[in-house]
């Protein structure tokens, strides 16, 4: 009579708080958010909120990962982790393709209509007679309310940098992967370490951007057309590289304790994957956010 191993097992985890818990954090969250942007002043809801979700990560991930180094996963829940992996980063790309659209639709649609373009001299005649059609929109003709940047972000200076900064750094997780792979631990924390650098560069060089568009470019949320699609792009980008580079820290802590064999690491790989996805996210913004 054969026996029975936790690896011949699909793993089926116990009930768990965590749903429950996250149902609460983000309905507090939202509510917090709302309540923000309706008063003009932080709502008491939005710090819990998030601190809640803080909470719930912390926990939720935690369980998981002690499930891990109990070794109760077997392949085919490794393989049902991957699918989910794939899927969520399917939702990402539909997510930043939904805002790459709208930055389309403005630019060659939109812009073109208010311009007068095609059958719609009408629409340019009645709506704003004297806008011109030309992207980015820094123009502020009279009787309007419409605030107008100086000029747009140039592609060169610190959108070039951070370019360069992302793009090394899937150079430096890939050599970390092939390191963990060959079981040159040591290398791995380096190689890894250094791509949570350079993820934390990106967000600083990003903050002085913003900054520098504010203060010195006139480009801000209520910039109209281009300010909005600048920010609503460039901003949840960096919310992902946030969320990136604070999951490479916990990879790289969980390195420095050896959690990871050649043959068990789908929690980095996870990782690797999005980090990737956020690097081909941001070439596409530089490409037709800053470039064209």
């Amino acid at each position: 009579m054969s026996s029975t191993t936790n690896r011949d097992v699909y793993f089926i985890p116990e009930p768990s708080k965590w749903p429950v818990v996250g149902t609460i954090a983000l309905l507090t969250t939202v509510i917090g958010a709302v309540n923000s942007i309706h008063s003009g002043s932080i709502s008491l809801m939005l710090p819990i909120g998030i601190l809640l979700i803080a909470y719930l990560f912390f926990g939720w991930f935690g369980t998981v990962i002690n499930e891990s180094m109990a070794d109760n996963y077997n392949p085919q829940v490794d393989k049902s982790f991957r699918i989910g992996m794939l899927w969520f980063i399917f939702s990402e790309v539909m997510f930043f393709a939904a805002f790459f659209g709208a930055l389309f639709y403005a630019r060659t649609i939109a812009v073109q209509w208010l311009g007068g373009a095609g059958n719609n001299a009408m629409t340019h005649e009645l709506l704003w007679p004297t806008f011109d059609a030309i992207w980015p929109v820094l123009t502020n003709p009279d009787n309007t309310k419409f605030v107008a940047p100086k000029e747009a972000m140039e592609a060169t200076g610190l959108p070039a940098i951070n370019t360069a900064i992302l793009l090394s750094s899937s150079v430096t997780i890939t050599i970390a992967h092939h390191a963990l792979r060959a079981r040159h631990n040591n290398k791995l924390v380096l190689w890894l370490a250094a791509t949570v650098v350079l993820g934390v560069c990106f967000l600083i060089l990003q903050a002085e951007e913003y900054i520098h568009a504010y203060n010195e470019l006139g480009l801000t949320l209520n910039s109209g057309i281009y300010g909005s699609t600048f920010f609503m792009l460039t901003g949840f980008h960096g919310f992902h590289v946030t969320m990136g580079t604070t999951m490479l820290i916990i990879m790289l802590i969980r390195s420095m304790k050896n959690h990871f064999t050649p043959e068990k690491h789908f929690a980095f790989e996870a990782v690797a994957w999005y980090w990737h996805f956020v690097d081909v996210v941001w070439l596409g913004l530089f490409i037709f956010v800053y470039w064209l």
